[in-house]
């Protein structure tokens, strides 16, 4: 990098970088500051140093990296524009010996949703990987802790796959999630509070969509990566891209599967309340046909006009009741003769 430019102090410094590792090849790498990072260099052969590549990490919506972006690495300004913009739909291009990409994460941050998706920018010319967020990403941090382990990358193509596979592993957990999700409310009483259940449907069906809509484009973003990227980017890095390709598509179809058995869960659900209340109008409908004619038989004896017949006999009211008993059980009988019930 250069060190002489005057704006680069005008960066925000240890504000912008989160971390920065310089990768010793070997798996491992030590922490940089902000200074030193400025100060660093790729090591000509012989030096000792020729395998070493620095990594840095940084928060794209601090003051001034897309001037240092511009300036100290000579990125075009459109593509620092890029690095820097909220413009996040997943993408990949080769930009002469340089690998620029968009990704997108699945955010894990408190209170985030899966479909929260978090982006992250990428820039590298072999020897230093730039790396840009703007919220919290836990992927980075991911290939990270393998570096301080001692069993990270070697180099930048390295570091790039393990960054698009460890950010493919949580999408990967986040559908196992939904997956879990689905098999308890299948296991629960679809007869008991429907309006919640279908909540958490509706919630689980719009995630499936929210991660098909992000995740779709992030697959051709690797296969551009696969098939445009540098020389630098070498032979295996590209199988361990077309690997992760291959699990995002496994991916995409268990989205699909997820997606399909919420809706299959949603109809049995809704055909279940459908089916309980029509039996509940057929119930009402047998009710009120019992109860039609011997409401119109005590009515038409409750008017209040004369000549009513059996007015002055002791016995008319067990006979009207017993002529209703006699209406009721031949309604009985004509009903199971229907297989009304």
């Amino acid at each position: 990098m250069q060190d002489n430019v005057q704006w680069t102090d005008d960066v925000a410094g240890d504000e912008a970088l989160l971390f920065g590792r310089v990768l010793d090849g070997q798996g491992g790498g030590r922490a940089v500051t902000w200074e030193e990072a400025r100060e660093w260099s790729p090591g000509l052969p012989g030096s000792g140093r020729e395998n070493e590549v620095i990594w840095l990490h940084m928060c794209r919506n601090q003051h001034g990296i897309q001037d240092w972006l511009e300036h100290a690495l000579s990125i075009p300004e459109p593509t620092a524009e890029l690095l820097v913009s909220d413009q996040t739909r997943p993408r990949a291009f080769r930009e002469g010996d340089t690998l620029v990409a968009t990704l997108r994460g699945i955010n894990f941050n408190p209170n985030a949703e899966p479909e929260d998706m978090v982006s992250m920018q990428l820039w590298s010319d072999g020897k230093r990987v730039i790396t840009l967020r703007r919220f919290p990403l836990q992927t980075p941090r991911d290939t990270l802790a393998l570096i301080d382990a001692g069993h990270g990358p070697t180099d930048a193509g390295a570091l790039i796959t393990s960054l698009t596979e460890q950010m493919i592993a949580r999408m990967n957990r986040s559908i196992v999630d939904m997956n879990d999700h689905i098999d308890q409310l299948e296991d629960a009483d679809l007869d008991g509070d429907n309006e919640a259940l279908l909540e958490k449907i509706a919630t689980i069906r719009r995630n499936c969509l929210a991660l098909k809509r992000h995740m779709s484009p992030q697959h051709e973003a690797f296969e551009r990566i696969s098939r445009d990227a540098p020389d630098w980017f070498e032979d295996h890095d590209r199988r361990e891209i077309a690997e992760t390709i291959d699990r995002l598509s496994r991916y995409l179809d268990d989205i699909d599967i997820s997606k399909e058995s919420a809706v299959v869960l949603q109809d049995d659900i809704r055909a279940r309340a459908v089916a309980r209340s029509e039996r509940t109008s057929y119930l009402l409908t047998i009710v009120a046909a019992i109860f039609l004619p011997l409401g119109f038989l005590t009515g038409l004896l409750g008017i209040n006009v004369g000549g009513m017949p059996g007015t002055g006999n002791p016995n008319a009211f067990w006979e009207v009741v017993a002529l209703c008993g006699a209406i009721l059980v031949m309604q009985f009988a004509l009903f199971w003769r229907w297989k009304w019930f």
